[in-house]
């Protein structure tokens, strides 16, 4: 993966026969991650809060590709009942996962809470794809190759977990609080590496952050002088497009050669950019005891608990 032999989608092995999950895909870096897939021969489930834009979704990559193995089921992650209900209508029709892509998320929005009084970018970012990875890892250790893919971002770089002030009761930044739930998603995707090496099993944890990338996080952002800055003109001037922004993840998701582990991310300038390579976790994020906490908390906070396999 050297800058003068980059990898692209086009070499992703064939994904005929297999599963894959991805969240947040009918739109932006998930929907460049499903149709990557689709067209490679993966049978891939788009899990979408508005069902209508998935099948939207759906016809736009079966017209570019017919024959593409695409099924649409709802999924709000703000809301562990409907994690629950997803899980449990995806495991009454597929006896097994191949491949889990934690990708969806919101971006600073004004502060809010989730059906379950959770701050919404972390109970959306975080907490949404903790307990869907624990009720569908069943289904990904009947899996072949199986793997979970936690999208985090460069930005967790500069976030922190605000233990003492987790739904910014008294302090609420908009971006303060999306660098939170992005440090999350690299505190547990490091944590669930440990705890699966731990335990034997052949489901491999990996990382992935897509630099720079126009999607709709940015133009929908509810922030005026932010969406205009960062939305509006960086974008058009410094984003790279999804189909790229995508491909550490998909290289995540497919490559044999990825390790549990690892973390995946563009090679450019500041990881902005550029081909997927591997690129380093912060300390922070690295760091066993604020991964074990995280996870206890977690648990706490969705009623849910992994099962995790022993070794064979």
């Amino acid at each position: 993966m050297t800058k003068q032999q980059r990898w692209t989608s086009e070499q992703i092995p064939d994904q005929t026969g297999r599963v894959f999950v991805v969240t947040g895909a009918n739109s932006g870096l998930g929907l460049a991650t499903t149709r990557a897939l689709a067209r490679r021969g993966g049978h891939v489930i788009l899990a979408v809060r508005d069902e209508g834009k998935g099948r939207r979704a759906v016809a736009d990559i079966t017209a570019e590709q017919p024959g593409a193995s695409l099924e649409v089921r709802r999924l709000d992650l703000a809301d562990l009942d409907s994690v629950r209900a997803f899980a449990d209508e995806l495991r009454t029709d597929h006896p097994r996962l191949d491949v889990l892509v934690n990708n969806a998320g919101v971006m600073a929005p004004p502060r809010s809470l989730s059906a379950q009084g959770h701050e919404l970018q972390f109970a959306c970012n975080h907490l949404g794809h903790f307990a869907l990875t624990a009720l569908l890892l069943d289904l990904l250790t009947a899996g072949r190759d199986p793997r979970v893919v936690t999208v985090s971002s460069v930005n967790h770089r500069q976030g922190r977990l605000h233990f003492d002030d987790l739904a910014g009761e008294r302090t609420y930044g908009p971006m303060t609080f999306y660098n939170q739930s992005k440090f999350a998603n690299a505190v547990f995707g490091a944590e669930l590496h440990r705890r699966l090496t731990d335990a034997g099993s052949q489901v491999r944890s990996v990382l992935a952050h897509p630099g720079y990338t126009a999607t709709n996080l940015q133009t929908s952002a509810p922030i005026g002088l932010w969406r205009v800055v960062f939305g509006r003109i960086g974008n058009p001037l410094f984003a790279q497009a999804p189909e790229q922004g995508a491909l550490p993840q998909l290289y995540a998701a497919t490559d044999p050669h990825v390790e549990g582990g690892q973390f995946i991310g563009p090679d450019g300038l500041a990881e902005l950019r550029g081909g997927p390579t591997r690129v380093r976790l912060s300390p922070a994020a690295a760091d066993a005891g604020t991964g074990r906490r995280l996870w206890e908390l977690s648990e706490r906070l969705t009623d849910v608990r992994f099962a995790l396999p022993t070794a064979t």
